[in-house]
């Protein structure tokens, strides 16, 4: 009985259930960073409308929608889907030769604690409690009692170069299409191809762009012992106006979230799971 309930637990997990869970966290994915793309864009044009370029932003824009709180509470229900599906790779295995290898697995839990954070934070925005905060705030505080812990700016600072590699190969695999082994190839048009590419090169490289920003944010405040120094994603994005190029680069860097979020959609179309 025990074998067969394991059996029955792995079939959901890795079947049609695990395949409706990914691609409905994809879709709530691509919801929140084209909505922080369009928020930024607003503020790179000097009308933010009031709302900060983050995922607190893009729920208060959502919330102000017709329907807006059953949006919230779908958005919410497909990133718990994106966390479930992350757990399931985490305990079973990804898709492709190379699923079931430890250093898989082990990024597939970091992205189950990651996604369900995220999904805690939507639902308990649509139920009401404000969710998290601002990425700012978020940002500030947590960097400030990990400076008051001893050895906190290594640990500040280790995770601020943890950031900012990650950022770099988060570029860097999207500039070399590493994407397109998830993808189901064979089921594109050569046009979709071509538009998955631009999205999903130009979207990388954005994301990418500001995370390794973050990361050098969170490195001077550990070397400065400055938590405010810390940005979250809004004064992350608001610093690439600060840049010789001034509102032209948050510009790109908001049109590429944009696309990042048309990236996920197309993953969730055509990705293998």
């Amino acid at each position: 009985m025990v074998r067969k309930g394991r059996f029955r637990a792995r079939k959901a997990a890795t079947g049609t259930a695990r395949e409706g869970a990914a691609r409905a966290g994809l879709v709530a994915r691509g919801v929140i960073y084209a909505l922080v793309g369009l928020l930024a864009l607003r503020i790179a044009f000097g009308d933010s409308g009031g709302r900060e370029a983050d995922r607190s932003g893009a729920l208060e824009e959502i919330s102000t929608k017709p329907f807006g709180a059953v949006m919230l509470w779908a958005l919410g229900a497909g990133l718990v889907g994106m966390a479930l599906w992350r757990l399931s790779e985490a305990l079973f295995g990804a898709a492709g030769p190379d699923g079931r290898k430890a250093k898989k697995r082990l990024m597939s839990a970091a992205r189950f604690v990651f996604y369900g954070f995220v999904a805690y934070s939507v639902l308990s925005f649509a139920a009401g409690s404000g969710g998290s905060g601002s990425s700012d705030d978020q940002s500030r505080d947590v960097t400030a009692k990990v400076l008051d812990v001893p050895a906190g700016q290594w640990i500040v600072g280790a995770a601020g170069v943890g950031l900012a590699a990650a950022g770099v190969w988060i570029a860097v695999r999207a500039v070399m299409r590493k994407y397109r082994k998830h993808l189901k190839l064979s089921e594109m048009s050569q046009r979709a191809r071509r538009a998955v590419d631009v999205a999903g090169v130009a979207g990388g490289v954005a994301r990418g762009a500001v995370f390794a920003a973050a990361g050098v944010f969170a490195v001077r405040a550990a070397i400065d012992y400055e938590p405010d120094k810390a940005k979250g994603m809004d004064d992350t994005l608001r610093s690439f106006t600060e840049t010789p190029m001034g509102p032209w680069l948050l510009g790109l860097v908001a049109a590429g979230l944009v696309l990042f979020g048309a990236f996920s959609w197309a993953m969730a179309r055509w990705r293998k799971v």
